[in-house]
């Protein structure tokens, strides 16, 4: 049975879901979305990659910078959804919202609730170190991320895999998962399990000043950080490779074996090994400011860098 739905989403990981609600033949009959926001060198507003594919399938879509007024509320409710599909939309839906649609709303979450609740749930997966994560829909109610469990896809975290590999499996897989979920509801199957109440964990919104790499920390933790923050917004570092340290991106790295100083250039045979707080970390790719993303080989042979050299202090080949 064909569902009235109104979708409810922002970034590039909700559009898979997007399009296959409309491959399956429901009725999204409206879409919700951040508003435009600057971009760009002229700073020209930008429409969300949700609100650019909304429009492509010819479905309203509307933009309110809140849900909280009585006046955002009856527009919502008198679309007379049957449900309100939500994928990282970036907005709190207020109980009237939540309860305007016949069958509720459903939430796509990228974790293993109650495992990382909250904005960052692939980035902060990654960067503890998990070796699993779970794409699930979730029956939405006022707390964050607190409803049942409706449907779970289970994702190994391979040891090397990067935040942005992870987002990409997970949102593929979020959109086949939440086409199975509305085929339930219609069905009027779609069984529900409360989280439980050990293992909570809250994956904060990504702040600017933990993006700096910490040598003193272990080999492992540097490598979890550096994956888990790539390619955005990428973990850094200052390096001496000109009359002033400049900031270098690590896209990708691999545990390596060695020690040394933390911070120091124990090894330039291939790629830039370089000494945590316990054992060592290899550069396999880097990014400098204004450039595209390079292998770590290929950052050697154009870097001005000496063994030894501290990352973050200043060194030089030249001094």
């Amino acid at each position: 049975m064909s569902l009235r739905v109104v979708f409810m989403g922002t970034p590039e990981f909700s559009v898979p879901t997007l399009m296959e609600i409309v491959g399956q033949g429901h009725d999204v009959i409206a879409c919700y979305s951040q508003p435009p926001r600057p971009a760009g060198r002229g700073m020209d507003l930008k429409k969300s990659p949700v609100h650019e594919a909304a429009e492509s399938f010819s479905i309203p879509v509307f933009t309110p910078k809140s849900l909280k007024d009585a006046e955002e509320q009856e527009k919502f409710a008198s679309l007379d959804a049957d449900v309100a599909v939500v994928v990282a939309y970036g907005l709190l839906l207020p109980k009237a919202v939540l309860d305007a649609p016949q069958f509720g709303c459903l939430n796509l979450h990228a974790s293993m609730l109650p495992r990382w609740r909250g904005a960052a749930p692939i980035n902060r997966a990654v960067m503890a170190g998990d070796t699993e994560t779970a794409v699930q829909v979730m029956r939405m109610e006022q707390g964050l991320d607190t409803g049942p469990v409706c449907m779970s896809e289970t994702v190994a975290i391979g040891p090397n895999m990067t935040a942005g590999e992870l987002h990409d499996q997970l949102s593929g897989l979020g959109g086949d998962l939440m086409v199975r979920a509305l085929a339930a509801l219609s069905r009027g199957g779609l069984g529900e399990q409360a989280q439980a109440e050990d293992g909570v964990s809250y994956a904060a919104k990504l702040s600017k000043q933990e993006t700096r790499i910490d040598w003193s920390r272990t080999a492992e933790e540097v490598h979890n950080h550096i994956r888990g923050l790539s390619p955005f917004p990428g973990a850094w570092c200052e390096m001496p490779l000109g009359s002033k340290p400049e900031r270098v991106k690590v896209l990708r790295s691999s545990v390596a074996t060695g020690d040394g100083a933390p911070g120091a250039l124990i090894d330039m045979t291939d790629v830039p090994v370089i000494a945590c707080g316990s054992g060592a970390v290899r550069l396999e790719q880097v990014q400098r400011a204004g450039k595209k993303p390079m292998s770590g080989s290929d950052f050697l042979r154009g870097a001005s860098l000496r063994e030894g050299a501290r990352l973050d202090k200043g060194d030089r080949r030249d001094e």
